[in-house]
């Protein structure tokens, strides 16, 4: 029993243990838990955090403060494929912290603080393919080599200010180097041999002020370096010169010098000695500076170089530049020379000798230097430049378009110029080009218009960066098409562009793009209309929905295209805005909205037609009227004894026979007749209801004509509003002719009720029985 309990307490211990490493890695490292980059840098770290596993392929330690790698720390992340330890303080590592690694391609230890180096760390590194170890404190590299087990090196750095000593078996075990970085600045003593163990390193850099050292190193090498670089190194002193001779034997391809100092008194020999080497084909002098004016002290004696093509020079600094000579001893060195760069070296003029003498020249770079109109008439002078292809002088003084491709007409082969970064501004009607260029980039120069200087024959067209709003040039062999960075609000016309595969329109004014335009384009295959402020109006959003190829033609679609307005999209990619059908048809969805009132307004007018509606309407309002007045007029207000309502088919009966009758009473009754008592000019509606409410009684004379007469339905229906609703007796209903209760209208209901259930008095046609109809009748005005 206790065995069990233990064995329970062990396993639980095992599992907090574990639990409480992910939570301190999983604080130290948050993007430690669902990757395999692991990036712990910059977080003031002073420990390998635990709780490492084997998941993890990229480890990110940099820039932390960490002193010492213990044998368990990365024990358990045996997939590590790169370990980034830079710029920490590490001065100690235990012999095995590394030995878990088998997998690891790059380790990263520089800029810390190793005072030795040790072959144990990298035994059991097989894979191990970049090494850096640079930005130490160590002085040597041990009496051995610490890399002979790293059979898959690929790149190693070494070196810091404090490195000094290389030493015969250094480098032992490692034949094959793509690139081999020594910062030896401090490099005083070389063992001759300690590498020659090199067959082959595609790219050397030796930082070393010790051309002793520098030399020797060369020897060792003279077959093994594709590519010399040398770093910060001062060919100063004549004397020294003659240990890079040693250098005339190499087969290296390439030599760069970087950040070095040369004279007038060792430029001839260092050219002598470069054009001697048997298979160097380019040259580069970058960031270097130059103690002199060319007026060499010897003459440069040698002889052209036969491999010689590429010859670079930026950045050169010369302090006395404006009193330079004109370099006519080099001239017979570089008529091989096909490839030229001399770029931020304040050059201001090439002499028309030396152009005459670069034969072979296809590619010229003179950018960022001080050459101005005049001067390049002079360095592109009648026979100067012959074979010349492509010419970049972007970043200079020219200032006059047409004098610029005037002094460059004559240039038969140039294909491809780069003039961007001048400051034209206008650009004149007709221009004078090479007949053969193909390629024209005039970017940033200013110009606010092209006119038809531009020449027709161009493939090629960058005028981005300019202030162009319009593009109207006939140019049908244009491939390419560059308007960035432009105040364009419409894409220029394809009718004069036919060919056009590539344009970028980025960075303008468009607010849109349509079908037409788009179609327009045959032969288009990208567009780049990005970082333009976009009306996401319906029809634009309709041709970029309904568009399939588009994502194939935009460059940057969808995350670079986004909506400026209207506002409520502002910000969001075109592509995914939707807009409704309110907004995208307005006008047709208020015509309609408008339509369909317009249709209901006419149906309920012809509803209200055949239904009386109109009629319904005036007697409501009416009614509602009378509604407000008192609901008996006050005895003095009464001048009638009754308001007779008929038909004027019955006319001659009601006012031939029953007026006549009731007035000459004794005593006389007075009636309200509409022909002759209404008030005239008022509305007939008022008078219908004030001869009403004037009245004590009001007679009906029904018929059937009454029952199609609208006045009477009028009086009958005021009536009804009035009086029927009182509950009293003020009608009194005289039936002239027999009439059926179903003739009368439904909308009378209370009218036919009424006949339904009082009694009326009818006209009897017997002579006989009229005498009491009167008398009934006079009763009935008196009650």
């Amino acid at each position: 029993m206790m065995t069990l309990i233990w064995q329970v307490w062990a396993i639980y211990m095992i599992f907090a243990a574990n639990l409480s490493e992910e939570q301190v890695l999983k604080q130290a490292c948050p993007s430690c838990g669902a990757t395999e980059v692991c990036n712990c840098s910059a977080r003031g770290l002073d420990f390998i955090p635990p709780g490492l596993t084997g998941k993890i392929t990229v480890l990110n330690l940099a820039h932390n403060r960490i002193k010492r790698i213990q044998s368990q720390d990365l024990q358990q992340a045996v997939n590590l494929r790169a370990l980034l330890l830079q710029s920490n303080i590490i001065s100690s590592i235990d012999v095995d912290s590394f030995h878990s690694l088998g997998k690891l391609e790059l380790l990263d230890l520089s800029n810390n603080s190793l005072a030795y180096l040790y072959p144990a760390w990298f035994g059991q590194l097989f894979s191990l393919q970049h090494l850096h170890l640079q930005g130490n404190s160590y002085r040597d590299l041990g009496e051995s080599s610490p890399f002979s087990s790293l059979r898959n090196l690929s790149s190693l750095r070494l070196g810091n200010p404090w490195f000094s000593t290389i030493r015969q078996g250094n480098f032992e075990g490692i034949a094959l180097l793509d690139k081999l970085w020594i910062d030896g600045g401090n490099l005083s003593q070389y063992e001759p041999g300690s590498l020659k163990s090199f067959k082959k390193i595609n790219h050397m850099i030796i930082n070393t002020r010790s051309i002793n050292v520098f030399s020797a190193i060369v020897t060792d090498l003279l077959h093994s370096v594709t590519w010399l670089e040398v770093r910060k190194i001062a060919f100063s002193i004549p004397a020294e010169i003659h240990l890079l001779k040693v250098m005339s034997s190499s087969f290296t391809k390439k030599i760069s010098f970087k950040q070095t100092l040369l004279t007038d008194a060792t430029v001839p020999d260092i050219v002598s000695i470069l054009a001697d080497m048997p298979k160097l084909v380019e040259l580069e002098i970058i960031d270097c500076r130059l103690l002199g004016t060319g007026r060499w002290e010897a003459q440069i004696l040698a002889n052209q170089s036969q491999t010689l093509r590429v010859l670079t020079i930026e950045k050169l600094s010369i302090e006395e530049f404006y009193l330079f000579t004109d370099l006519h001893t080099v001239e017979g060195l570089l008529s091989l020379v096909t490839k030229l760069t001399v770029e931020n070296t304040k050059v201001f003029l090439v002499p028309c000798q030396l152009s005459k003498h670069l034969l072979s020249l296809q590619y010229l770079d003179l950018s960022a230097n001080l050459l101005g109109d005049p001067s390049l008439e002079h360095s592109a002078c009648k026979g100067g430049w012959p074979s010349l292809q492509t010419l970049n002088l972007s970043q200079n003084s020219l200032s006059d378009l047409e004098i610029t491709s005037k002094s460059l007409s004559h240039l038969r082969n140039l294909i491809l110029l780069d003039i961007s970064q001048n400051n034209f501004g206008e650009m004149p009607d007709v221009c004078e080009w090479p007949g053969n260029l193909k390629y024209l980039n005039l970017s940033s120069t200013q110009i606010s218009e092209v006119t038809a200087c531009i020449p027709p024959t161009l493939e090629v067209l960058d005028v981005s960066a300019n202030n162009l709003r319009g593009f109207e040039l006939q140019l049908p062999f244009l491939k390419e098409l560059y308007l960035t960075k432009n105040q364009l609000k419409t894409l220029p016309g394809a009718i004069s562009i036919p060919n056009l595969v590539v344009m970028s329109v980025r960075g303008n004014k468009l607010n849109g793009l349509s079908k037409e335009e788009f179609v327009s384009f045959k032969k288009m295959e990208l567009l780049d209309a990005s970082d333009n402020s976009f009306i996401c109006s319906c029809e634009f959003l309709s041709f970029i929905h309904h568009q399939a190829e588009i994502a194939q033609v935009l460059v940057g679609w969808p995350d670079e295209y986004i909506c400026d307005s209207p506002l409520a999209v502002r910000g969001a990619q075109v592509g995914a805005v939707h807009l409704s059908l309110m907004e995208c048809h307005r006008s047709l969805v208020v015509s309609l909205i408008c339509a369909v009132v317009f249709l209901v307004i006419l149906v309920l007018v012809a509803v209200g037609y055949k239904y009386h509606a109109v009629w319904y309407l005036r007697m409501t309002w009416a009614w509602l009227q009378a509604k407000r007045k008192p609901k008996r007029a006050p005895p003095k207000d009464i001048c009638y004894d009754a308001f007779v309502s008929y038909s004027e088919n019955d006319s001659d009966w009601v006012e031939n026979i029953m007026v006549r009758e009731l007035e000459q009473a004794c005593p006389p009754f007075r009636l309200c007749l509409h022909k002759r008592d209404f008030v005239p000019g008022k509305w007939i509606v008022d008078n219908i209801i004030d001869s009403i409410e004037k009245s004590h009684k009001t007679l009906f004379v029904l018929s059937e004509h009454f029952v199609q007469s609208e006045w009477c339905k009028y009086e009958l229906d005021f009536s009804h509003f009035r009086l029927f609703d009182e509950n009293n007796d003020a009608a009194i209903l005289v039936l002239l002719e027999p009439i059926q209760s179903k003739a009368i209208p439904r909308r009378f209901c209370k009218l036919r009720k009424i006949m339904n259930t009082k009694t009326y008095l009818e006209w009897p046609l017997e002579e006989d029985r009229q005498e009491m109809f009167w008398f009934n009748l006079k009763i009935a005005l008196k009650s």
